[in-house]
């Protein structure tokens, strides 16, 4: 007995997992871990016959004083262990780097599918084949091709089975959800296995190896191998992800939420022909995203941990509410943005007066540019209160009064409150009902309203403090006008100047004011629902880092603070995991 080979374990394998799995559990879901069971139930499931077949064949030996002499159909205990634990690494770093993607938004039908797509699938369809084909003709040869042509008769036809699934999806995903972990994995295995091989714990037999090495003692066959397997690995799970994508973007098809579990519902969800797909809904969803990851990096990484068809409805929400500011912002004039407003609060109307669908859509379609049709459209209001909806515009009627009236709408303190509850307690309102909407919970629903206005005061204090430079830019002054007058200066000053140690001490008082109404709202927090009670306080925490970070005084560029991507990535963490 010896162990040579569960010392490759002890020294590789289990130390990096443990780092993933440390890394990793605040991250995961009940979704998450069956993602995992079910990647690892099929490997393993696949790999015995596989490997047990080499084993008695002669292509694969393991010297008696390198393993433990344990085995199940010859295959020694650490082998059957590393199907494991490989497949456990790489479906971990997988679900880490997908963490910010919202599959839904990738999905596409045959006439909504770009040409490079298709071609890439095609290509990739093509490939796998050929791979199969010639690794069971160097298998039939039984020569020195034989181990190579095992591994791509064994592993191409089940690629080629998931490529042609969901091939489409992965080609549109970021290369950082699908290369990175296929390559990193596999990298860090090549590097075990050459030690391993250079220091006899396996071998593969003479005869029935092409002899060439990728490096040092790697050989060819075994490099392709952990690439293959690795990318098997990451194409089961993209399959699994793309059923999942399918069930919580279409509610009217699938009642039950893909993080509920429903089997049946899954398995429907993988075979439903692409004719099913609504088209507007994906398309609309990806611009969504899009408006989303410009306009607030905060709010999208916290959007990551929210259970899908949840954090499908959030976006949207956000799409609505940065669609509308951007009306009225970007107005060429007061008369045209006052137009916008008019024009959202004829929308809400006909959205919550129960008009006919087609009356909705056709005011849309006739008041407003094509790309804002799909955020008006999809906004959820089936689980929305009004009344936040019509306070936000009123929160934009303030911002227009900076230029339609002599005097500054933010006189005093009870000024400033009251716009930063219509343009900011109202998102949280909002939110809060998509919650209670999504989790079926009521509990404690009059208190965490409550907090959820005076958190949304807090953010929108850190958000003034941060765009004081900005807002002058654009003629605004938020910082009330008896907090400038103790200071000695006018709106008018600021406007001129909005910088120096008086503009520096009412960023601090305003910003201490924020971190008061934090403090205040933070406990609550904990009486949210468990499934949202992490991501919404990390969707919080976030963001009140930017206020950390305009107290400290760093990170400050054109008087707008920002918060470098390691600290954000931080902040989630901890978060998560304290909670």
């Amino acid at each position: 007995m010896g162990l040579d080979y569960a010392l490759v374990h002890l020294k590789f394998t289990i130390p990096l997992a443990s780092v993933l799995s440390i890394a990793a559990r605040p991250l995961l879901s009940r979704l998450d871990l069956a993602r995992i069971a079910f990647i690892i139930t099929v490997a393993v499931t696949a790999t015995i016959p596989w490997d047990s077949y080499l084993i008695r064949t002669g292509v694969w030996t393991y010297p008696e004083d390198a393993v433990v002499g344990f085995s199940v159909y010859q295959i020694p205990a650490e082998e059957l262990f590393f199907f494991f634990i490989q497949t456990y690494i790489t479906a971990l770093l997988y679900i880490i780097c997908n963490k910010p993607v919202l599959h839904a938004q990738y999905l596409t039908t045959p006439e909504t599918r770009p040409a490079w797509i298709k071609r890439g699938q095609l290509l990739g369809q093509l490939i796998l084949a050929s791979l199969t084909i010639g690794g069971g003709y160097l298998v039939a040869q039984n020569g020195d091709g034989t181990y190579m042509g095992l591994i791509l008769a064994w592993a191409c036809p089940f690629a080629l089975i998931t490529w042609t699934m969901t091939g489409d999806m992965i080609l549109a995903m970021p290369w950082t959800s699908t290369l990175a972990p296929i390559m990193l994995p596999t990298m860090f295995l090549w590097y075990v296995d050459e030690l391993s091989l250079r220091s006899g714990v396996w071998s593969i037999e003479t005869g029935t190896k092409l002899g060439s090495t990728l490096f040092g003692s790697l050989e060819l066959e075994e490099a392709v191998f952990f690439l293959v397997t690795n990318t098997l690995i990451v194409f089961g799970i993209a399959a699994f992800d793309k059923a999942v994508a399918v069930c919580d973007v279409f509610p009217q098809l699938f009642p039950e939420p893909a993080d509920s579990l429903p089997i049946s519902s899954l398995l429907r969800a993988r075979v439903t022909p692409t004719s099913a797909y609504d088209v507007k809904r994906i398309e609309g969803l990806r611009e969504a995203v899009t408006r989303l990851q410009k306009k607030s990096r905060s709010f999208y990484l916290a959007s990551s941990v929210f259970p899908g068809r949840l954090r499908i409805d959030l976006t949207l929400l956000y799409s609505y509410c940065r669609l509308a500011d951007d009306l009225v912002d970007n107005a060429s004039s007061p008369a045209e943005a006052l137009k916008w407003v008019s024009r959202l609060r004829e929308f809400l109307n006909l959205r919550y007066s129960e008009a006919e669908p087609a009356v909705v859509r056709d005011y849309i379609r006739s008041h407003f540019d094509e790309s804002a049709w799909s955020a008006l459209e999809l906004l959820p209001t089936r689980a929305l209160s009004s009344e936040p909806l019509y306070s936000l515009l009123a929160g934009f009627e303030t911002d227009l009064e900076f230029k339609t009236t002599r005097s500054w709408p933010i006189h005093d303190e009870p000024d400033l409150e009251l716009y930063a509850s219509r343009v900011a307690s109202t998102i949280g309102e909002l939110c809060l009902d998509l919650v209670f909407e999504h989790t079926g919970h009521r509990d404690n629903k009059d208190l965490l309203f409550a907090a959820a206005k005076e958190m949304g005061i807090a953010l929108q204090y850190v958000n003034i403090a941060r765009d004081i430079a900005v807002d002058a830019q654009i003629s605004r002054v938020y910082l009330p006008t008896t907090w400038l007058n103790e200071e000695g200066l006018s709106p008018e000053a600021v406007l001129l100047r909005p910088y120096g140690e008086p503009i520096e001490r009412m960023r601090r008082r305003l910003l201490g004011k924020a971190f008061h109404k934090y403090r205040e709202s933070r406990r609550p927090m904990e009486l949210l629902p468990r499934e949202a009670r992490g991501p919404m306080t990390v969707a919080v925490e976030s963001y009140m880092e930017i206020g950390r970070v305009l107290s400290e005084g760093k990170f400050r560029s054109e008087g707008k603070a920002t918060v470098p991507a390691w600290r954000r990535l931080g902040v989630v963490w901890k978060t998560l995991r304290s909670g």
